[in-house]
């Protein structure tokens, strides 16, 4: 462990830190969130210890109590997750060839640990890139929903205090990058419209689903280009 902070420059080693503080206020939002929704206290920690995946958890909570199917949210939350399997195949060897290295490293695996470990050239920083910003944000997220939960027990309305927006603006600050390139802007905007379209008219949870929808239209879109390049 020592050499991964060892490896990490000093450059590197602000960016993780400001993106755990950034998770962290997050965290305090869900928290918050949560247990103003109806939850206990303990649901919303217990959720973050045990599935660690921000966008998951955020969607559990809105589909449930906008009066959602549980077993819904929990489908909403699979497909979202669903994309932990390219990350796998393309960040297996940071993991190591222990298994317990190897179940610690997949438990990490998020948005943010993944972007990190893909920047870098070498395998090396690869390697403390991944472990440093996943050790990071699992102990500044579940700080922040500890804080968030107990903060939630005394907010009685959240949407008050913009609690309900933070989440959608990292969002939004971690997709606006990616629109410069000409081809993820129609999977997004496809996206996009379906679930606007769908919102009125459907449960909560299933527009989120269907936007899915501009995932489809990309990969419709780039395999043409790929045959040409072949």
């Amino acid at each position: 462990m020592r050499s991964i902070w060892r490896t990490l420059d000093r450059a590197l080693a602000r960016d993780i830190g400001l993106v755990c503080l950034a998770d962290c206020l997050v965290g305090v939002s869900y928290g918050a969130i949560a247990v103003s929704s109806g939850f206990p206290v303990w649901a919303p920690m217990l959720m973050s210890l045990l599935v660690f995946a921000g966008a998951s958890q955020f969607m559990f909570v809105g589909i449930v109590a906008a009066g959602g199917n549980p077993f819904a949210a929990v489908l909403a939350g699979l497909l979202v997750n669903a994309r932990h399997l390219p990350f796998g195949f393309a960040l297996g060897d940071v993991f190591g060839k222990r298994w317990a290295a190897r179940i610690a490293g997949s438990h990490l695996m998020i948005d943010e640990s993944v972007a990190f470990a893909l920047a870098q050239k070498d395998a090396h920083r690869r390697r403390a890139a991944y472990w440093a910003c996943g050790i990071g944000l699992f102990v500044c997220w579940n700080v922040g929903v500890l804080v968030g939960a107990y903060a939630g027990t005394a907010i009685s309305d959240t949407d008050a205090f913009g609690l309900d927006a933070a989440f959608p603006a990292v969002l939004l600050a971690l997709v606006l990058p990616a629109l410069k390139d000409r081809a993820a802007r129609l999977p997004v905007l496809v996206g996009v419209v379906v679930a606007l379209v769908a919102t009125p008219f459907m449960p909560a949870g299933l527009p989120v689903l269907l936007a899915l929808a501009g995932v489809l239209v990309g990969v419709a879109v780039k395999e043409p280009e790929l045959q040409e390049v072949a």
